[in-house]
């Protein structure tokens, strides 16, 4: 993927805004008039009864086949009942409470039996959506990990960083802003365009922006790791974060979570999903508010620092006109109040050395407020299976007062940003069709394609305050600001095509191609002005330029089924980060508008994975090598916050993965995840104050060497009338040596992490107690290459009252 020419010249308004609403609403118009005039198909009929292994009616059972809108909840005698639009061999999921989720393969009208084991006896099959499909995660030919929806409670993820290490080679911390940094396998996001992307809900969180890292009503987690360009597109060349909320059955449920600990935590969740009209229309809402009262504490105030809340909320409505229609509506927003953002300590020794303590002159308040929606229509025949996504995504953020950019008691630096609704707020929007072969489909070609475009206006305004003590940081002047004004407007598509082929029973072979072509055009504007206030003066003058990217990602996987227990793959894949054009800054030696490339990854990978004892162990292994060109290394410039980006040299990761999860006891789970990550600079040279500097052979940032996770859990049921449990759960979490600069001088070395939860279950209530960091170990979580760093959560510790009604 290369840039085209730069070319520097004045740029017209945003008109392709209005041209793509346009094209979004008569495209709806014509799915609508598609809808009155089909004919529904002749439906069939899938039925059956979910029982214990001795027998007995499940009831309460949620019963689900893959890649269709079909779900139902099994009655008192434990019988379902599902209409289909056609003949074939579908796939069920069955869950239960209590029970291991199973996966059948089932026949149109023809009645199956289903059993389940509970999970003192049995391990879940896993099912997923990483190949942008439900599939069993037990045969697909990559990398992945899922984590399911009882999964998230017992390891209590509460944000999208809280992976971390859960998914072997898997890093992601907070940079003091609440918005995360996420790599996997030494492929790392460090600036704004990801180098991990995150998809909620089939929509891609288009940037740090954009993007929701509350955990809320979560259904499952999958961590792709290793180049997901073919299907996930631009920013996936690490991998993928996919997140899958909860979705409506015909059974009304609701649910309240009050979570309360140290520090003033609180957070309160509410949600129901309700059907307003059985196997027609549903409604689902949930809700959350969370606080906290901070960590830190600034010396300069002698008061708390990073006191914030925020409210998180998931609210769709589904119609289906017909057998064979889908159409859901989907609302997500997030509104945060940040009163101390970025609790950064000068230096990563003055960070450990006074832990939680800081001395800032700027008490900086962060709103922040997202939201982000969707409208999904979908239609199944028997001989395609098409969706339609259609997306917008907006960010307001800015800085109620200004935050301190010396991150000391000086009246040195500050930053500004708020100048009104017009400026700082980002917009995305997004259209995706997709079209694939049918659910039920027998054939042993499989296959999807579909198309993708985009459009951001992205329009900044942020000054830079120099105060009294400016000079003392080597500014040279003092009482003065500086006000750069930029104007991005991004917008691209895409055609991608993947095609799997059954050559033998047990061998597979999947191929697959995207063509993606983005344009950015940027435009600039430098000011000055000196105390006392007089009017603005130009200091770069009013400039624009546009580049283009193209690029093709392929991928070429084999997977073979060695027995129904074990399954290897061999898997090549390529993924790319978008390039761009360089912010202004005060430093002359980096000029604005200049085009970096993108970053491409060539991810190579083997892996098997076993099946042992009726499914009450498993074991999943995987290699793999990574090859990074034109790496993109950014620079924040201090005192500005302005991030520079340049094509530095490649980058060569490789190492090994390992997940094992078993029932050594039948009331005891044991689950284990551990990757080593081998990540350097093969060739890397750079300036450092106008000398050349090679810092070839240095490690990756934000890369610990070595992730490891282990859980261990106790799960005792006292069975009567009214069936209580009892949970004591402990987890060890090591993460090796971590740097936090290219030039390898800040770094963390390797660290230890231990959990605790614990608490009963009865009917629809449970009650929990939870501590985390329990040996309240001090670690620097994230740095800047400038030096500043944020540690991570000290000892935390609080109770958690869950209530569910079906």
């Amino acid at each position: 993927m290369k840039p085209s020419n730069n070319e520097n010249r004045t740029l017209p308004s945003a008109p392709a805004t209005n041209r793509f609403k346009t094209i979004v609403m008569r495209t709806l118009l014509l799915f609508a008039g598609c809808m009155l005039c089909s004919v529904a198909a002749v439906a069939q009929v899938i039925s059956g009864k979910v029982t214990t292994v001795a027998g007995a009616a499940i009831a309460g059972a949620s019963v689900h086949l893959l890649n269709t809108d079909r779900s139902a909840v099994t009655g008192s005698t434990g019988n379902f009942t599902l209409h289909v639009p056609a003949a074939g061999v579908y796939q069920l999921q069955v869950q239960a409470t209590g029970y291991a989720a199973a996966q059948y393969p089932v026949v149109a009208n023809v009645p199956v039996q289903v059993q389940l084991s509970t999970v003192t006896r049995q391990l879940d099959a896993v099912v997923v959506t990483a190949g942008k499909q439900e599939a069993a995660l037990q045969q697909l030919p990559f990398t992945v990990t899922g984590i399911t929806a009882q999964q998230v409670k017992a390891w209590r993820l509460w944000d999208v960083k809280d992976v971390t290490a859960i998914a072997p080679n898997t890093y992601a911390a907070d940079a003091g802003d609440n918005r995360n940094v996420t790599g996997i396998r030494g492929i790392v996001t460090t600036s704004y365009d990801q180098a991990v992307a995150t998809y909620i809900d089939g929509v891609n969180q288009f940037g740090l922006d954009t993007y929701i890292a509350s955990l809320v009503d979560v259904e499952r987690i999958e961590i792709l790791r290793g180049a997901q360009g073919t299907l996930y597109g631009r920013n996936a060349m690490g991998g993928v974060v996919n997140i899958i909320t909860k979705q409506p059955t015909d059974q009304p449920e609701a649910f309240a979570d009050l979570d309360a600990g140290n520090a003033g935590l609180q957070r309160y969740t509410i949600g129901a999903r309700i059907p307003l009209v059985k196997h027609k229309l549903y409604l689902g809402a949930a809700a959350q508010y969370s606080a906290s009262g901070g960590f830190y504490t600034n010396t300069y105030t002698n008061s708390k620092y990073d006191r914030q809340h925020r409210i998180t909320g998931n609210y769709y409505l589904r119609y289906q006109p017909g057998n064979n229609w889908r159409v859901q509506l989907n609302v997500k927003h997030s509104n945060g109040r940040n009163k101390g953002a970025f609790p950064l300590a000068p230096d990563a020794t003055s960070a450990l050395a006074h832990p939680f303590v800081i001395s800032q002159d700027a008490n900086g308040t962060m709103v922040d407020n997202t939201i982000n929606t969707s409208l999904v229509v979908q239609h199944s025949s028997s001989g395609i299976q098409f969706t339609s996504q259609t997306a917008w995504q907006k960010n307001y953020r800015y800085y109620a007062n200004p935050v301190d950019g010396d991150f000391s008691p000086l009246d040195a630096v500050s930053v500004i940003n708020n100048y009104g609704k017009h400026w700082n707020k980002v917009n995305v929007y997004t259209q995706e069709f997709r079209f694939s072969s049918p659910a039920g489909n027998t054939s042993a070609l499989q296959w999807s394609a579909g198309a993708y475009g985009f459009y951001q206006d992205a329009p900044v305004k942020q000054a830079t305050r120099y105060g009294a003590a400016a000079a003392l940081l080597g500014v040279g002047d003092s009482l003065f600001t500086t006000r750069n004004t930029t104007n991005t407007y991004n917008a691209g598509a895409a055609l991608y095509g993947d095609v799997t082929y059954r050559l033998t029973p047990a061998l597979s072979v999947t191929g697959g191609l995207r063509y993606d072509a983005a344009r950015q055009h940027k435009r600039v504007l430098g000011e000055y002005r000196h105390d006392p206030p007089t009017d603005w003066m130009t200091s770069f003058a009013d400039t624009a330029a546009m580049v283009t990217y193209h690029a093709f990602s392929p991928r070429l996987s084999l997977g073979y089924t060695f027995s129904e227990q074990l399954f290897g793959y061999l898997n090549y894949s390529q993924g790319f980060r978008t390039g761009g054009l360089t912010d202004l800054s005060g430093d002359p030696s980096q000029p604005p508008l200049y085009a970096y490339q993108p970053e491409h990854s060539h991810n190579y990978e083997a892996g098997v994975r076993q099946q042992l004892f009726n499914r009450s162990w498993q074991v999943r292994l995987a290699a793999f090598y990574t090859t990074l060109s034109h790496a993109q290394v950014p620079t924040l410039l201090m005192p500005e916050a302005v991030t520079i980006i340049r094509n530095t040299g490649t980058l060569h990761t490789r190492g090994a993965e390992a997940e094992i999860a078993g029932l050594p006891l039948p009331c005891l789970q044991l689950q284990w995840s551990a990757g080593y990550t081998h990540a350097r600079y093969q060739a890397y040279k750079t300036t450092q104050n106008g000398e050349p500097v090679d810092l070839s052979g240095r490690a990756q940032v934000f890369t610990p060497a070595v992730t490891s996770m282990l859980a261990l859990q106790y799960t005792h049921t006292f069975k009567g009338k009214q069936p209580l449990q009892v949970m004591a759960r402990g987890e060890w979490r090591y993460l090796g040596n971590t740097y936090f600069d290219i030039a390898n001088t800040i770094q963390q070395p390797a660290y230890s992490l231990f959990n605790l939860r614990a608490g009963i279950q009865a009917g629809k209530y449970a009650l929990w107690g939870w501590t985390r960091n329990v040996l309240n170990k001090k670690y620097i979580s994230y740095a800047y290459d400038f030096g500043a760093a944020k540690l991570g959560d000290p000892a935390t510790y609080g109770v958690t009252l869950e209530v569910r009604i079906r």
